[in-house]
């Protein structure tokens, strides 16, 4: 089903009570056991001295190797993606475990079995860094499940299990996924909402299902702004970082029920790191925190009540772009929240049409097949001539649009680990 939303299938799963379950469980448990070879971490100087402020920091990677070399007690945490763990499955490393997991799984129809084994490779992975590391791991789930909350709620009560300590089990901002968060939560299992792009979508994140952490890939926006030459796209994502977390931080000041941090994610140039300085998380690819090693010497102040300026290029309508979307909650969009909270949606088609019916049809966009097939052919930043029409009549925004094409991404990654599983299967 790769990304695309279905309401007719679903997506079928092995249930965490059945046999086949607790065999995938004991054997990567076993093996991570054997495989343990974690150590005290050292002291960095540098990031002590870099990181004044309360921000926690976390190296964005799937790669032992390169955590190693700059992990140190500053670092928290890690995260992973599909096109991070498809990077380590493809060079060759897991291919040794899929006839084995194979044969635990037993008989089962083959896209099932494929995913099951991608599961459990992710899985073995994930609990390798939490090893290697001793720290939290986001650990993010099939693409075929983004639009099923049950197939979602399955496999992430599976990911909790095997590592309740340290697993955070990552979930895309779609309407089921947020149906699925809210359930997870009141079970006590942590979820990362990943693939956000906007404050609003954030704040109705944290509001309807609580997730313990949300997330702006801010370098994304940048780049969609200056590769659509719209701008030169300086301050676009972190000027929606800083947005959405003080929406996060209003609404869970003062309610126990309620812990979101807000995550900067998908940074570009260490340069960007001082801008984010006060955000709960800032999750650090490799190559930005070498960077920043080589680079910046001077202690961080936060930013918290800063607010960069944004423009776009003279020749650009506005009304085409509505670039504030991404720092600028509307009074319908709070509306929606707090009717949501009185009389939450039990499905996903009923969260959907609850936006719709206060004419926010842009937060969960209606997307023809044609038109789910030029996001992915674009890739990571759609093109926006495409969608600049549909974002003027206000069925489409820049937020939602990038969380389709970022799902995109993944299930182009993850079709190709499911291959490499496939061959290893023949």
């Amino acid at each position: 089903m790769s990304y695309v939303e279905s309401a007719h299938d679903s997506v079928e799963t092995i249930t965490p009570e059945s046999s086949a379950s607790q065999r995938i469980a004991d054997f990567i448990r076993q093996r991570e056991e054997h495989d343990s070879s974690s150590r005290e971490p050292r002291n960095s100087e540098f990031w002590q001295r870099i990181n004044a402020t309360t921000t926690s920091l976390w190296l964005d990677s799937g790669d032992i190797g390169s955590i190693d070399s700059l992990w140190c007690q500053q670092f928290s945490g890690v995260t992973t993606n599909n096109t991070l763990l498809n990077n380590e499955v493809q060079n060759g490393a897991y291919d040794e475990l899929v006839p084995q997991i194979s044969k635990l799984v037993g008989n089962i129809p083959d896209d099932v079995k494929v995913r099951e084994i991608g599961f459990a490779l992710n899985l073995c992975h994930a609990l390798k860094l939490v090893q290697q590391f001793s720290c939290n791991v986001s650990v993010e789930l099939h693409t075929d499940v983004a639009h099923d909350s049950e197939a979602t709620m399955a496999y992430a009560r599976r990911c909790h299990d095997l590592c309740p300590e340290f697993f955070i089990v990552k979930i895309p901002f779609t309407p089921s996924g947020l149906i699925a968060i809210n359930q997870l939560r009141d079970e006590g299992i942590r979820v990362n909402c990943t693939l956000g792009f906007s404050a609003r979508q954030n704040y109705v994140a944290t509001a309807l299902s609580r997730p313990s952490f949300v997330n702006v890939f801010l370098g994304r926006l940048n780049s969609y702004i200056a590769d659509n030459h719209l701008g030169d796209g300086q301050g676009v994502g972190e000027k929606a970082t800083l947005a959405s977390q003080a929406e996060v931080s209003t609404f869970t000041r003062g309610l126990p029920t309620t812990d979101t941090q807000q995550i900067a994610a998908s940074l570009r140039d260490a340069s960007q790191l001082p801008k984010l300085a006060g955000v709960d998380v800032i999750t650090i690819p490799t190559k930005v925190a070498k960077q920043a090693e080589q680079s910046l010497d001077q202690p961080w102040q936060s930013q918290l009540n800063h607010s960069p300026t944004v423009k776009l290029g003279d020749q650009i309508d506005p009304s085409t772009v509505r670039i504030e979307k991404l720092w600028d909650v509307s009074k319908s969009e709070r509306n929606f929240v707090q009717k949501a909270i009185l009389l939450p949606p039990a499905s996903a088609v009923e969260l959907k049409q609850m936006a719709a019916d206060h004419q926010i049809e842009d937060l969960f966009p209606e997307m023809a097949s044609e038109e789910k097939q030029a996001i992915a052919e674009d890739g990571k930043i759609p093109n926006h001539q495409r969608w600049q029409q549909r974002m003027a009549r206000g069925d489409l925004a820049i937020d939602s649009l990038m969380t389709l094409a970022g799902l995109a991404t993944f299930a182009k990654s993850q079709s190709e680990l499911d291959q490499r599983i496939r061959k290893q299967l023949r």
